[in-house]
């Protein structure tokens, strides 16, 4: 697990590095704001359309050989990009050819490496693993996005595709020499516990999910969450340059304190022992509270003071949430159920900006923020009074109705 954790923290950082210029190189090669919109969205669209393949393929093949392939693969995108940044042969078409096979390869990538870093400890301690997991990518993002300055100022911009590329391969070198912990949940035992009706097949991820209550719960929560808060590199930078009249530097020092906040509830995730989706919507519910306080701040200073729980709680409860999301179906069924849960994040994540743009011009950043945290709060409260009133109605079988009528 501690050689795991190095790999994915060297993996983010390469990732973060990358991220952190491509907008900037779409923009400069094709000068058009609208141009770079459009590679996130071809880059994230395989996730909406192909999740759910991608999740029944770590179903059925090998999962650490399944993740290997994938990030030398990835790792090989990476590397072309980078040979056609130095050579000056990277134009429009190309740049989207390459962002679509890299959404392809994450369908298959995602579930593969979250799954294979479940199978590194025994099963009560996978939430705990999930948190490490957490804190790892928030620290690989600090550090990538810190490297990438650097680099790109010394080494020019193929040069941070060029070391996102080599974090790939070297991940994919660390995956041959990991062993399941004694008393995990491996994937090659997890065939004893598959149905005969079940085929491997694609709809028997849909089934399961949409069978499955607390996971539906699940989806609503994060859904709302989503749509409604999280946005905070939109909200908040409209906040802070806006109402509030700061400028980059100030921004920055927000986005600063919300990184921090991410790893302390990274921390504190990873000591949940028994994650359940009352406490995900609890820990949300308790985020859009923080964020109507955010949206009142007087100042600056105050923002800054309610930033960091804000993004403790949002940590914490992503941490529960995932650790439910991975552990709650069959082991034989988590591949699938992690790529139906890659469609629906993908619906979120495309649609949740627009959306809150679209509240943000209706009624500013304060009242976004403000009306936004209290639809989220409005609506985790509605669903768990339902669902309480369900559970205190007594019921009655038929036969009990008709003695009752007779």
């Amino acid at each position: 697990m501690r050689w795991w954790s190095v790999a994915n923290f060297v993996s983010n950082a390469g990732t973060w590095m990358q991220l952190t210029v491509q907008n900037l190189l779409v923009l400069q090669i094709t000068g058009s704001a609208a141009a770079t919109g459009l590679s996130m969205s071809v880059q994230a669209a395989p996730a909406l359309l192909i999740s759910v393949f991608g999740g029944a393929a770590v179903d059925r093949w090998p999962r650490k050989l399944t993740a290997a392939v994938s990030q030398a693969l990835l790792g090989a995108v990476a590397f072309v990009t980078a040979l056609m940044v130095a050579l000056d042969r990277l134009d429009v078409t190309s740049l989207m050819v390459l962002a679509a096979v890299t959404g392809v390869v994450a369908t298959v990538d995602g579930p593969a490496c979250s799954l294979l870093g479940n199978d590194l400890v025994p099963h009560e301690d996978v939430p705990s693993a999930i948190g490490v997991g957490a804190l790892v990518h928030q620290a690989g993002r600090l550090a990538g996005a810190a490297l990438a300055g650097v680099t790109v100022g010394f080494l020019g911009t193929a040069a941070a595709y060029a070391a996102n590329g080599l974090s790939f391969l070297f991940v994919a070198s660390v995956i041959p020499f990991l062993r399941p912990a004694r008393g995990a949940v491996r994937q090659a035992g997890a065939a004893k516990d598959r149905d005969a009706k079940d085929t491997m097949s694609v709809r028997e991820g849909l089934a399961f999910f949409a069978r499955r209550p607390r996971l539906l719960a699940l989806a609503g929560v994060t859904g709302v969450s989503a749509v409604f808060g999280r946005n905070y590199q939109l909200t908040l930078a409209v906040l802070v340059t806006g109402p509030l009249a700061g400028g980059a530097g100030s921004f920055g020092t927000v986005s600063t304190v919300l990184a921090v906040g991410g790893i302390v509830g990274a921390v504190l995730g990873a000591r949940l022992r028994r994650p359940s989706v009352r406490v995900v919507g609890a820990l949300a519910a308790a985020g859009g509270l923080l964020q109507v306080v955010a949206g009142l701040s007087p100042s600056l200073a105050v923002l800054l003071v309610m930033v960091l729980p804000m993004a403790v709680v949002e940590s914490v409860s992503d941490t529960a949430g995932t650790a439910v999301l991975q552990t709650d179906p069959p082991a034989h069924l988590r591949g699938r159920v992690l790529g139906v849960w890659g469609s629906i994040g993908t619906v979120w994540g495309l649609g949740g900006p627009p959306a809150l743009g679209l509240l943000m011009e209706l009624a500013g950043a304060r009242g976004a923020l403000i009306a936004g945290g209290l639809i989220i709060a409005g609506t985790i409260g509605a669903g768990h009074l339902l669902r309480e009133r369900r559970a205190t109605v007594p019921r009655v079988s038929p036969v009990a109705n008709l003695e009752t009528a007779a």
